[in-house]
């Protein structure tokens, strides 16, 4: 699917991330804002993750969205996937403090301010003591130090770079 700023997570990167992660995502309440072709919210579904909202915002992707999880019910995952056509800094604005285990931020690389404000907002939804953290996934030419300074309470556990992407694990919001 071409859609303007839609880039898949690449195959290694995803790879990586739930290696980082592990093959048990049970009891995991994630979020996958800018879900785009939804590959890390159906990974994490796939490793029993309790519940999956994939978030996003435009249309066209939102259908292909649907169309991939009902092909991929032929294997039906344990937890609850949803599948919302919503704005992903809007619906991360009504979210409780700490009430998610599992962030995953990718969005289009173009907009650094849309990225920079999802992170901050992720940092207070986000209650990792049972696993899981805030990925962020980002464009090579930030620095890792700018993302790193919008969740002063977290550290990037986890760190990557792989051609035009960075990515951070963020872990141990609060103890």
């Amino acid at each position: 699917m071409d859609l303007p700023g839609l880039r898949p997570t690449t195959d290694r990167i995803r790879e990586t991330l739930f290696n980082w992660l592990g093959q048990d995502l049970s009891g995991l309440r994630c979020l996958d804002l800018f879900a785009g072709t939804g590959a890390l919210g159906f990974e994490a579904a796939s490793r029993g993750a309790q519940l999956v909202i994939l978030l996003e915002k435009d249309k066209k992707a939102h259908a292909n969205l649907k169309t991939n999880f009902a092909l991929l019910q032929s294997s039906p995952a344990d937890g609850v996937v949803e599948i919302l056509q919503r704005d992903s800094l809007e619906f991360l604005r009504q979210q409780a403090d700490r009430s998610s285990n599992l962030i995953f931020i990718d969005p289009p690389f173009q907009d650094s301010s849309l990225l920079d404000r999802a992170v901050i907002e992720a940092g207070r939804v986000c209650d990792d003591a049972s696993g899981g953290g805030i990925y962020v996934e980002f464009s090579s030419s930030r620095p890792r130090e700018e993302i790193e300074a919008l969740l002063p309470d977290w550290h990037c556990g986890k760190y990557l770079e792989a051609g035009q992407v960075k990515a951070c694990l963020f872990r141990g919001g609060r103890g």
